[in-house]
């Protein structure tokens, strides 16, 4: 199986819908996301927002693939900021989700190396994962990730 991760195009918009409402219907997550949050994130995508960009995973079932044989297995999300503690770029890992069918299979690894590769101005990558999701702890700690001693407070409007 091979495996792509580009940047979203205007032409994700549904799968890309689909595929959050999937990821915040999981237990990854600890509430629900209204609908309407979506509409918001796509339309600040697709309008050049500077503050994230979203990744498509695709995959397809061999070299000689056509169009027809390629999937998409996937997305991850990553939100920019500065960091005065890190002294510069900070980018946050804010969303990585693979549909059941492709997991285990190197997508989060790719994803995660890929934009760090591609960004040596960031200072500092974050991401976080729920207690429970001990694999997907394991698999940051393996990409050189360390625990943060900092309890995470949210006021939302």
């Amino acid at each position: 199986m091979n495996f792509n991760i580009r940047k979203y195009k205007a032409k994700d918009h549904e799968e890309f819908f689909q595929m959050m409402k999937e990821f915040f219907a999981s237990p990854a997550v600890l509430h629900n996301v209204p609908e309407s949050h979506f509409e918001k994130t796509l339309q600040e995508l697709e309008n050049g927002s500077p503050y994230f960009d979203v990744y498509i995973f695709e995959v397809s079932e061999g070299s000689t693939c056509d169009d027809s044989c390629e999937h998409i297995a996937g997305y991850g999300a990553v939100t920019k900021t500065y960091s005065n503690e890190a002294g510069g770029l900070c980018f946050w890992f804010d969303e990585i989700y693979i549909r059941e069918e492709f997991r285990g299979q190197g997508l989060g690894s790719a994803f995660i190396k890929q934009v760090i590769e591609n960004h040596p101005e960031v200072k500092r990558f974050r991401l976080e994962t729920e207690p429970e999701n001990e694999k997907a702890a394991r698999l940051y700690k393996k990409l050189g990730f360390e625990e943060l001693g900092y309890n995470q407070f949210t006021l939302d409007r």
